[in-house]
């Protein structure tokens, strides 16, 4: 179906042309411009162009998509670099050089690409959906082929050895034909068997997070911070060293010389628990700040769509976005541009639902297949001012279940990272304490309970020294604070660029042992009548 342009604001394009539907893609102008159907008028639809509309002009040639915005999902995902469509980066600069041309559409797997298939089942087995029928290796990884359909089917041929993505790798006896690559709308959530409990911690090498704060796997962690206090360090150190099997990344709406230094690092890193290189587990999604702001807005769904694919095959996935302030402010331009009624501070009113509905899509699952796999999720959040109550950061804050507070005062006196201990939280505290009880250390949740009441000890003490001075306080009040101190330098702050970027269970519980064991002593030797200067 083709129709015609008869209205331009920006990026909004009315269009005439029936038979449209909601979130349909369709392709606006001579040069093909990628868009989005966001409203139905009759017989006309608005439009929301993912790319600049610059020099599109009156009763250009709107052509229907036919679906909605789908990614292209198969082997050779893995070390791959996209856009906010899902094209690819390195193919674009390749062809087109360091900037993106408008218009511009690729295939984001090299179809012509030749693998050695290994097949699962065989001729005149019983196939059900979801059902794996044979993989590919992808680098360190079995890539599963998994059947599609509503119904259990009969194979009658498989394919042995090597494939080309656009053959098939199976035939059913109806004559349906099981290929290796395959289309999922983005805005969709990919189907499981049961959705299942949160189970494990993710060990993401942060003291502060791991002993304090644990992250569970399948679970979602919110990092709000204000500007400076080093969330792209600490979510880019969490994507390099966190133990998961494949690591999702997207940047949206971030600088751009950012994201080149971290894909320049990530080119050259060994993974920390592999010793390969770690793009080969790596996909990264990229629509920096000078990228067009709709594709900014599908950046995440984009990315999260093949984060649940890897899942789907029974892998541990982490996903990352940096930040989803950037996407609500895309939200928000999209809303206004569309005359929608306003919510609070300009963001459209369906904003914590949209949220909310994202955020779901996290979670440890039961696949298809039989497998277990999860998907979890660290979201970084940039509150206008570090305001902490702004509707982004409250919606957040709603659906997340650690809250990760990134303070701006340890940001300036240099403490990385700067979570702040009394004002972050975590609900997965009872999930992952059993195992870090079990394979770590029996003391495990007392050496913990200690630590915060030392820090909180400190706290109150730091109100009454204000008053007295640090000389009125007795010295087993000094010597609390001497040791919260310990704490705060020698075990929650990290330099990320250095040795102590990463640190295992075993030697967070060492660390935290050596200087609670030092206060154990020095608080006996106070009450034999020693002085604290003489301990």
């Amino acid at each position: 179906m083709t129709g015609k342009v008869v209205g331009i604001s920006g990026s909004t394009v009315y269009v005439d042309l029936k038979g449209l539907k909601l979130l349909e893609r369709v392709y606006v102008g001579h040069r093909m411009l990628a868009g989005e159907v966001v409203r139905l008028d009759g017989e006309r639809a608005i439009v929301q162009v993912y790319e600049d509309t610059r020099g599109l002009g009156m009763n250009e040639p709107v052509k229907a998509g036919g679906a909605p915005l789908t990614v292209r999902l198969g082997p050779g995902l893995l070390s791959g670099m996209f856009d906010g469509l899902q094209r690819p980066l390195e193919k674009l600069r390749d062809e087109t050089g360091p900037f993106i041309r408008i218009g511009k559409d690729m295939r984001a797997l090299d179809c012509s690409a030749v693998r050695r298939f290994v097949p699962l089942k065989r001729k005149g087995d019983e196939v059900a959906p979801g059902e794996n029928i044979g993989f590919v290796e992808e680098g360190a990884f079995r890539h599963f082929i998994a059947a599609g359909g509503r119904s259990q089917k009969r194979l009658s041929w498989t394919a042995d050895g090597e494939i080309s993505l656009e053959g098939p790798v199976g035939v059913f006896e109806d004559g349906e034909i099981i290929t290796a690559c395959s289309e999922w709308p983005v805005r969709v959530q990919r189907p499981c068997r049961r959705r299942l409990p949160v189970s494990g911690p993710i060990v993401t090498g942060q003291r502060s997070i791991d002993f304090l704060f644990p992250l569970a796997r399948g679970g979602t962690a919110v990092l709000p911070g204000g500007f400076g206090t080093g969330k792209t360090i600490l979510e880019q150190s969490i994507a390099k060293l966190a133990d998961a099997d494949i690591v999702v990344y997207v940047g949206c709406g971030e600088r751009g010389n950012e994201m080149a230094e971290m894909i320049e690092e990530f080119l050259d890193l060994k993974d920390h628990w592999t010793g390969r290189p770690l793009m080969e587990r790596t996909i990264l999604v990229v629509n920096t700040s000078n990228m067009p702001v709709a594709a900014r807005e599908a950046s995440i769904y984009t990315a999260v769509t093949m984060a649940e694919y890897y899942r789907d095959m029974g892998y541990h996935v982490l996903f990352l976005a940096d930040s989803l302030s950037r996407w609500a402010e895309a939200l928000r331009e999209i809303s206004s541009s569309l005359e929608e009624m306003p919510g609070e501070e300009g963001y459209p009113t369906y904003l914590a639902s949209r949220l909310s509905s994202f955020i779901q899509r996290a979670g440890v699952v039961e696949t298809l297949s039989g497998a277990t796999g999860s998907l979890s999720m660290v979201l970084s959040v940039s509150p206008p001012g570090a305001d902490f109550t702004e509707p982004v950061t409250q919606a957040c804050l709603r659906a997340g279940g650690a809250f990760l507070m990134l303070d701006t005062s340890l940001a300036h006196k240099r403490h990385f990272p700067a979570i702040n201990w009394f004002q972050s939280y975590s609900l997965y505290s009872k999930d992952t304490i059993e195992v870090y009880i079990e394979k770590v250390s029996a003391r495990w949740g007392t050496l913990m309970q200690r630590c915060r009441e030392l820090l909180q000890k400190e706290q109150t003490l730091l109100e009454v020294s204000e008053i007295v001075g640090i000389e009125g306080l007795q010295d087993a009040d000094r010597l609390v604070m001497r040791v919260a101190g310990m704490i705060r330098t020698e075990f929650l702050a990290q330099n990320a660029y250095t040795e102590d970027a990463f640190s295992p269970p075993e030697k967070t519980c060492a660390v935290i042992t050596r200087i609670l064991d030092y206060y154990d002593d020095a608080s006996g030797r106070l009450k034999q009548g020693k002085g604290l200067e003489e301990i």
